[in-house]
């Protein structure tokens, strides 16, 4: 399929800048596949919503302040004149660093700007020079190796900034340390929210709880893979970069015992998606019994793309994603292109908001 199947015009003032002031009231564009038709609601009734015995599964991932701003450690050459403030200027310009996935406990993949200009063996200095990182190697897209001296998480607790999507034309705040964080963010180490998850309260978790609705976790460390752009122009052609996830024993056999049962599995985001899929993709590649989904830790590759067979999924909650991307194909294969594109006409034209601090859908 190729890859101007999946776009859509979105106006730019549709791009929430900021969360609302209260998490669950977002709007909620509930989208039926059966009937291939939607309601538009509020997120606020989905435990009403809901039939009352679904299995709901969040990422309970923490987002570190995975972004920092450097400078060139030292001038080695320093020619005369004017060569010599554009040569002082370059070195000493500012240098942005995206934390994408730990590699080693001071070894990081990493997203550089300038990325070009940061050879192997070039130092970068982060605040009175309590951290510095050097380019230890080089990978397609602008992806370098940093190895870090200093005391790296503290550094990024004290230097670090939110590392919002491009999208959101602002600096980060000081509230988007709390709101672009879910309530059950747990395990450190995403460098992007599962933003599925930024609707949930205390009371909405309480609500499903009382319907009788089970909810558990998974956790993957949203990382490159899960916004790094499609380049191919056939779809098929496209390698997603690896995530690490974690299934906790509990949650496998409550996945199992829902399926087993007939009781709908509802994933709150892609990235619960992707780590389900590709664990029940694993189980049934498996020689051993090991249930729908294999517990423990892995990798997830998986492109999911239309064709796809899902196994574990029934539902999905998602927010509304960027034209021509991995997860705007995940939610196709979900629910079937031509339909989702219509969902997404009808929400432009009702004004609802996109993206990261946006509204919502519940696909069923």
């Amino acid at each position: 399929m190729k890859l101007t199947e999946f776009d859509y015009v979105l106006p730019e003032e549709l791009i929430a800048q900021h969360p609302l002031e209260e998490r669950d009231a977002s709007r909620m564009l509930v989208l039926i596949r059966a009937k291939g038709n939607w309601e538009d609601r509020t997120f606020r009734k989905l435990p009403d919503i809901l039939r009352g015995d679904e299995l709901v599964v969040v990422n309970d991932a923490r987002v570190l302040p995975a972004r920092l701003f450097g400078r060139r450690k030292g001038v080695r050459a320093e020619p005369a004149g004017k060569q010599k403030r554009a040569r002082h200027e370059h070195l000493s310009a500012q240098i942005e660093v995206l934390l994408t996935r730990r590699i080693e406990a001071d070894v990081w993949e990493a997203l550089v700007k300038p990325g070009r200009k940061m050879r192997t063996g070039e130092c970068v200095v982060f605040g009175e020079g309590e951290l510095e990182a050097e380019v230890i190697g080089r990978g397609e897209y602008g992806l370098r190796e940093l190895r870090f001296r200093g005391e790296v998480d503290a550094a990024l607790e004290k230097l670090g900034h939110v590392p919002l999507p491009p999208y959101i034309r602002r600096a980060d705040e000081a509230a988007d340390r709390e709101r672009y964080q879910t309530i059950f963010a747990q395990k450190q180490g995403a460098v992007a929210a599962p933003t599925a998850g930024l609707h949930f309260t205390p009371e909405i978790l309480l609500r499903l709880k009382e319907r009788g609705i089970e909810v558990c976790h998974v956790t993957l460390y949203v990382g490159l893979g899960t916004f790094q752009p499609i380049h191919a122009e056939e779809i098929e052609n496209h390698r997603m970069h690896a995530e690490a996830y974690e299934i906790p024993e509990e949650t496998a056999r409550r996945v199992a015992s829902a399926r087993r049962t007939g009781r709908p599995i509802l994933a709150v985001g892609t990235t619960v998606v992707r780590t389900l899929e590709d664990a029940a993709q694993k189980a049934a590649n498996s020689d051993s019994d090991v249930g729908l989904v294999r517990a423990g830790a892995s990798e997830a590759s998986l492109f999911i793309y239309p064709g796809h067979r899902f196994l574990a999924v029934d539902q999905m909650l998602t927010n509304f994603h960027l034209p021509k991307s991995s997860l705007l194909v995940m939610v196709a294969a979900f629910a079937g292109r031509e339909l989702i594109l219509r969902a997404y006409q009808h929400a432009v034209a009702q004004h609802f908001r996109f993206y990261s601090y946006g509204d919502c859908m519940l696909i069923r």
